[in-house]
């Protein structure tokens, strides 16, 4: 079983632009979402799908399981969505040697950058970026899922 452990943050500015190291176009949308998990598949590139469950989050962390699938297959479920599609670029930031995916959102998101990165454990300290705005992580109304069924969270629109 995999675990995922994450920090979320708002972005201000594009001081990571000059740490960019890959970027992918992401179409992604939800199949399911419950009180314990969430069901989501996208699109990567036009050109692979991805089927991630993700478990509640306790703390920082959470169960995740994640499987490649049939660029077709993920097109299809992605029609028996739940809630608005996502639209965004991810970019691979390295900066003090740890990677940042840097979230650009487009369409109605147009202008939300989130920025978030991976951690071994909840306690590993981080170092913060100067292009990091306010911490995100305990705030559900980021989470994407409920992006995808709430729109932005108002102080944001």
């Amino acid at each position: 079983m995999a675990r995922e452990i994450e920090r979320k943050f708002l972005v201000t500015g594009d001081g990571w632009r000059a740490s960019v190291v890959r970027s992918r176009a992401m179409a992604q949308a939800y199949i399911a979402r419950g009180e314990h998990a969430s069901v989501r598949v996208r699109v990567i590139d036009d050109a692979g799908g991805r089927l991630t469950i993700k478990g509640r989050v306790s703390g920082l962390s959470r169960d995740e399981f994640e499987y490649d699938v049939p660029l077709e297959d993920a097109r299809a479920l992605i029609a028996l969505r739940s809630g608005r599609l996502l639209a965004k670029r991810r970019y691979d930031v390295i900066e003090d040697g740890r990677l940042w995916e840097v979230d650009v959102f487009e369409g109605e998101f147009s202008g939300l950058v989130i920025a978030e990165c991976e951690l071994e454990r909840e306690d590993e300290a981080v170092i913060r970026p100067a292009w990091l705005g306010r911490e995100v992580t305990a705030d559900p109304r980021y989470y994407n899922a409920a992006l995808a069924v709430q729109g932005l969270p108002p102080s944001d629109q």
